[in-house]
């Protein structure tokens, strides 16, 4: 497959970097500036040089001579939607999605947030389209956690559960473990590269509900239309260092847990869980219970975040993609 990819972070790198191993060809890489874009009638084996423009952004050089706005406009089999997940309208990474939709192409999303906050107009664009959309990437890095539900048909899955945020994972799991106080610990993540420099989305539970919003609207399917604003989120914020002491004497620990409830429910807060029990994984480790109709309690744990840990998610569905 010839891919697009839009967005050069973490994510996007990634999926430039390895596309070749998985038999794939870069014809497109583009940030927000500038982008690096193959020429007409790109054959087999051709593309960008995407290591030599990674490798100019790295020194603060543009990706490449062309625009962003040309890489969308490139001969593409499959766009990657690796741009920075945004709320509301979800630009600019619905617009993408659109215009791909609108040329009869295939999108993979890293991207929450099409999915997420405008899940139902996407379904309408893929339905006008002889383009694919899918979205592993966006729930669980690396886990095959929608590809499993896939699987076992929405219809036949009752509650969805997990701990899906690895930065607030690893600050509470610290916290228990030393006896270490909030700000102490949430410094220590961002020191080493686990927390970003504006944490928020992650210790506030807004990534957590946006995975979880996704998920539902994957069970929902055409019954119902979720957005964050569907969701009760509460963070780790507040949470003090006397309070897992106390769950650690009970034989418990917290932990940021998102769920689907067979209610239809979508939440996201501390919880108390066992403290050697299976949702107690520990620092940046995920955790995803599906509970089956059929099948009882499915567990998916693994890395949850990473560039090269959600760029082979990202892979994974470009490999499951019909030729056009």
């Amino acid at each position: 497959m010839r891919l697009a990819v839009m967005g050069a972070g973490a994510v996007g790198a990634a999926v430039a970097d390895l596309a070749g191993e998985y038999g794939h060809t870069i014809v497109a890489l583009a940030d927000s500036s500038s982008a690096a874009v193959a020429g007409d009638d790109v054959g087999d084996g051709d593309g960008i040089d995407a290591a030599a423009a990674l490798a100019a952004k790295r020194e603060g050089e543009p990706l490449g001579e062309a625009d962003p706005a040309d890489a969308l406009e490139a001969d593409y089999d499959v766009l990657v939607e690796a741009t920075p997940t945004t709320l509301g309208d979800a630009q600019p990474g619905f617009g993408h999605v659109e215009r791909a939709l609108e040329r009869d192409r295939h999108v993979v999303l890293a991207n929450k947030g099409p999915v997420a906050e405008r899940f139902g107009e996407v379904r309408e664009l893929e339905e006008q389209s002889a383009g694919t959309v899918r979205f592993e990437a966006t729930v669980g890095g690396a886990m095959p956690v929608l590809s499993t539900i896939e699987d076992f048909d929405p219809d036949h899955i009752d509650a969805v559960r997990g701990v899906l945020n690895g930065t607030a994972n690893f600050i509470l799991s610290r916290m228990a473990a030393e006896g270490l106080g909030y700000e102490h610990v949430l410094a220590e993540a961002q020191d080493l590269g686990v927390a970003e420099a504006d944490p928020t989305f992650d210790v506030d539970g807004t990534d957590a509900a946006l995975k979880c919003v996704i998920v539902a609207n994957v069970l929902a399917g055409e019954d119902r239309e979720y957005t964050l604003d569907d969701a009760d989120v509460q963070g780790i914020e507040e949470i003090p260092g006397s309070a897992l002491e106390l769950a650690t004497e009970d034989g418990q620990t917290i932990r940021l847990i998102g769920e689907v409830t067979p209610a239809g429910e979508v939440r996201v807060g501390p919880r108390l869980v066992p403290e050697h029990g299976t949702l107690a994984v520990t620092g940046t480790d995920n955790i995803v219970q599906l509970e089956t109709e059929h099948a009882g309690r499915l567990n998916i744990s693994g890395r949850g975040a990473g560039g090269p840990e959600t760029a082979t998610a990202v892979l994974a569905d470009v490999g499951r993609l019909p030729e056009l």
